[in-house]
């Protein structure tokens, strides 16, 4: 078990919320995903990492089947800009590489917004390693996150 796997499920099991955690190869797609998962792709639950500012970032939770809606989650958050950071930076900020990335074990505790469609259902979370998901209720991952919950994604083109 990776360094970044321990600690992403050791505090997913702090949090106290029931959760099935599955591991599987690399996926090339989030169809692969899904399937791997055995959860719908709208199911499958994106940590995204957004700075507002120097060493000042949150994550943003969005739907597999959907992408962050920049001008929604600037007028959420009353900024003018925002921007993704680089893997290296996002790296520095939350000790997991991208693709790997969870709000659970992150270096630092970042502000979270769940988009409102993780409310809908049993959704799959990144693991803190690739291959490693938990699922869990989508209502249980927003109350322990304290996320902010709101419409901030549009479908993928």
């Amino acid at each position: 078990m990776s360094a970044g796997e321990e600690r992403a499920l050791a505090a997913l099991e702090a949090s106290g919320i029931a959760h099935r955690v599955v591991r599987h190869g690399r996926v090339a797609s989030l169809a692969e995903a899904a399937a791997a998962r055995g959860i719908a792709p709208s199911g499958i639950v994106k940590t995204i990492v957004v700075r507002r500012g120097d060493d000042d970032f949150l994550f943003v939770l969005v739907p597999g089947d959907r992408t962050i809606s920049w001008p929604k989650l600037r007028a959420l958050l009353g900024v003018s800009r925002l921007s993704m950071p680089d893997a290296a930076t996002a790296l520095a900020a939350t000790g997991y590489e991208r693709g790997t990335i969870t709000p659970f074990g992150s270096l630092r505790a970042w502000p979270v917004v769940a988009d409102e469609r993780v409310l809908a259902g049993p959704v799959s979370i990144g693991g803190g390693a690739h291959g490693v998901s938990a699922t869990v209720a989508g209502p249980d991952l927003v109350r322990v996150l304290s996320a902010v919950v709101a419409d901030v994604t549009d479908p993928e083109s």
